[in-house]
């Protein structure tokens, strides 16, 4: 079976669970708080992050990486476009989400709300908090909101690039936030959507239990 190393309010482990729900992929998760320093966690992922992946005697790191390898050894359902430019799209989008996205709701947002008062025991520093959603998210939702062309980022169906949008979304709403529904009307419906599918649902709810979030 196969096992993923990490937890899941990470935005990157999430993404990797996602992929092996979507596929219908049996696997065993095994909590990792990064950074992990555990000698033979840094064998599979020498960084320290988060998520590993083992597949039998096969490790890979990054959650890039590990959805790549799971689209090739299990290509049913596809995650990645078979059409060359809608494929290279998705990894764009899959990459915004990682970066642009993570970059501004997860250390500025997510950990100051939820993180800095339950694991690291200080007050909520709400100015970071309140800048980043009131000046840094929306340029980031405004792009988006205009990619939007239908129900998916990217050739009218699910794919890696949804992942890896919405993931990060999903750490904003355990934050108390949400998109602007009537600036970003397109967005919002996606996030509501792609949220409720029966994968990510699932995660979120497993994020509330380890976080003590209310439903």
């Amino acid at each position: 079976m196969a096992i993923v190393f990490g937890v899941t309010p990470s935005p990157f482990v999430r993404k990797v669970l996602v992929a092996l729900s979507e596929k219908n992929i049996p696997y065993e998760l095994k909590p990792v708080i990064p950074p992990g320093n555990d000698a033979a966690y840094r064998q599979m992922s020498p960084l320290g992050k988060i998520p590993a992946f083992k597949d039998g005697e096969r490790t890979l790191c990054d959650s890039s990486v590990i959805c790549a390898y799971l689209e090739r050894v299990h290509p049913s359902p596809a995650l990645y476009p078979t059409d060359p430019y809608d494929y290279a799209r998705a990894l764009w989008f899959e990459e915004y989400g990682d970066s642009a996205l993570v970059g501004v709701v997860g250390p500025k947002v997510f950990l100051e709300k939820v993180l800095a008062p339950v694991f690291f025991k200080r007050p909520t520093d709400q100015a970071v908090v309140d800048k980043a959603v009131q000046e840094e998210v929306p340029p980031l939702c405004e792009y988006l909101e205009g990619q939007l062309t239908g129900d998916f980022f990217v050739g009218n169906r699910f794919s890696i690039a949804d992942i890896g949008i919405a993931s990060p979304f999903a750490n904003y709403q355990h934050a108390g936030y949400s998109v602007d529904a009537k600036r970003f009307p397109k967005l919002a419906a996606f996030v509501k959507r792609i949220l409720g599918r029966p994968s990510l649902a699932a995660c979120l709810e497993e994020d509330r239990k380890m976080l003590g979030l209310a439903a």
